[in-house]
């Protein structure tokens, strides 16, 4: 059958399982990267350099927005099992608790390490915490209680609550003739398949030429719309996609030519970012690079995607292990790193002495988190995790993840 799939809803999908996982792996290096190179961030290096920064602006346009793909198909399944009171109410259960805690016990410390090295507070921080906790906006230049990088749980937790009275229009769009026959005919025909590729570039490319000059990203919820309206994108393309066996066949017709593009504009947007100097003083270039970047952010999720379908199948206690322990590593991971990197930092390490030090401490800080944490029922909730553990995901469908 190549329409939507009535039976997907027992569909194990291992293979966005794995994405979800590499996708936050991505997520914490680029972090580090964040104390090293030359950007404003919470804790810098004084080997501070802007050798990775290309790479690491060429991550950006795809990390969250894969992450929230990955969601969309999730809060497809899970919408479908629950229906949308108790969707509602089971996200509010899973992800207000790790809000509200990590605004307020894990965030708080990459705070008080950002106004120390700032020289805006002075050691203490009993006294710190007494402004961070107690006071709406604080005291300093930065905004008080914060959310910092786990502005992605509180956004999902918002888009949760506000698709959650929408989900019979949406799944009757999502499972309509019209989206079934799309489906068959990008299974069936490449030229078809096409539309995969030029139909989602649509709201993108009017995202990025509308809202974001007008709209930069601030991760503060109030002011972010160009960033709203891009997640909220990938989570409805996500949605769309869950159930539609066809559009998934579509996928893995058109990855040739999606890798292909994926290849050519990560080798030209790589090039460009080298010599943004000589870019930026060439509208042509400029523009290109622009545009670009836009079709290499959904042209490398299509690709993750096909190629995980084919290469990321498979089971395993390593899956088991990383799908439990992902979320988990993703709230604890920035403060590991801010705080350690910050405790390194005036100890005059040579950069790549350094570099290995703050992997090794926040990856071993993440895994040592973790096995506290998973062992204390008070403190799985607020780490994302069941109360109680339960079956593990390898026997679960999507749906019962993140």
């Amino acid at each position: 059958m190549s329409g939507a799939n009535p039976n997907a809803q027992f569909m194990r999908r291992y293979d966005l399982d794995w994405l979800r996982i590499i996708a936050f792996g991505l997520l914490i290096f680029y972090h580090i990267g964040m104390f090293f190179n030359t950007e404003g961030w919470h804790a810098k290096s004084l080997n501070a350099n802007d050798a990775m920064e290309p790479l690491m602006w060429l991550s950006s346009p795809w990390r969250l927005p894969l992450l929230f793909f990955v969601s969309g198909v999730a809060i497809r399944f899970l919408s479908d099992k629950l229906g949308s009171a108790r969707f509602a109410a089971d996200r509010s259960w899973r992800l207000f608790p790790v809000i509200l805690f990590g605004m307020y016990v894990v965030v708080a410390p990459q705070t008080y390490v950002e106004l120390r090295s700032a020289g805006d507070i002075a050691p203490g921080l009993i006294d710190f915490y007494r402004g961070y906790a107690f006071e709406w906006g604080g005291p300093w230049s930065v905004h008080t209680p914060t959310w910092n990088h786990l502005w992605y749980v509180v956004y999902l937790f918002v888009y949760s609550l506000l698709l959650a009275p929408l989900f019979p229009l949406l799944r009757w769009l999502a499972d309509s003739p019209a989206m079934a026959a799309l489906g068959q005919m990008t299974a069936r025909s490449g030229l078809a398949a096409m539309l995969l590729i030029l139909l989602p570039l649509v709201p993108l490319l009017i995202i990025r030429f509308t809202l974001v000059p007008d709209f930069p990203t601030t991760h503060d919820l109030v002011n972010d719309w160009a960033n709203h309206a891009q997640s909220l994108t990938m989570i409805l393309l996500g949605y769309v996609l869950a159930k539609n066996d066809g559009l998934w066949r579509g996928i893995d017709r058109i990855l040739p030519i999606a890798g292909s593009v994926t290849v050519v504009l990560g080798v030209f947007l790589f090039a460009s970012y080298q010599n943004w100097e000589m870019a930026a003083e060439s509208p042509v270039w400029l523009w290109t690079a622009r545009m670009g970047r836009i079709v290499f952010s959904w042209t490398i999720i299509l690709s993750l995607v096909g190629l995980a379908r084919i290469f990321l199948t498979g089971d395993g206690p390593v899956r088991r292990y990383l799908t439990e322990a992902v979320f988990p590593y993703y709230i604890l991971h920035q403060t590991i790193t801010v705080v350690a990197g910050y405790a390194l930092s005036g100890l005059g390490l040579n950069v790549w002495v350094e570099f290995a030090l703050l992997v090794a401490v926040t990856a071993g800080g993440c895994a040592i988190g973790f096995e506290i944490v998973r062992r204390i029922p008070f403190l799985r909730p607020v780490m994302g995790l069941k109360l109680t553990k339960m079956q593990s995901i390898s026997s679960r469908p999507l749906a019962e993840n993140h």
